[in-house]
């Protein structure tokens, strides 16, 4: 999972649906927050928007790179989590849908 933020819900909704369109992730949430951090050794408030990026290790460096392109911040987060477990089933989908497995969903071979 890839974690990051938006300034506004409408950048927020831009990058999920290019990450999706290109099968950089499975799923993308989206969660309103607001964020207190030091910046330029200045206290800075600001409503965001973060988003939960449901990915795989493949798709990693291409999320990345895509997030890096299209996000307005000079250094925007992005902080990958490991998954060290889970719903089989979901975690399958995970990689059906990022283009990782051969496998039709729902089969059992």
């Amino acid at each position: 999972m890839v974690i990051t933020t938006a300034p506004s819900r409408e950048l927020a909704e831009k990058l999920a649906e290019g990450i999706l369109s290109r099968k950089l992730a499975a799923c993308v949430q989206m969660m309103a927050i607001r964020s207190f951090y030091i910046w330029d050794g200045e206290l800075q408030k600001e409503e965001e928007v973060a988003l939960h990026i449901k990915t795989t290790e493949a798709r990693y460096s291409e999320l990345e790179a895509h997030i890096l392109e299209h996000h307005p911040y000079d250094v925007p987060e992005i902080i990958k989590v490991p998954i060290t477990g889970g719903l089989p089933a979901y975690l399958d989908w995970v990689d059906f849908a990022t283009g990782n497995d051969s496998k039709e969903m729902g089969r059992k071979d």
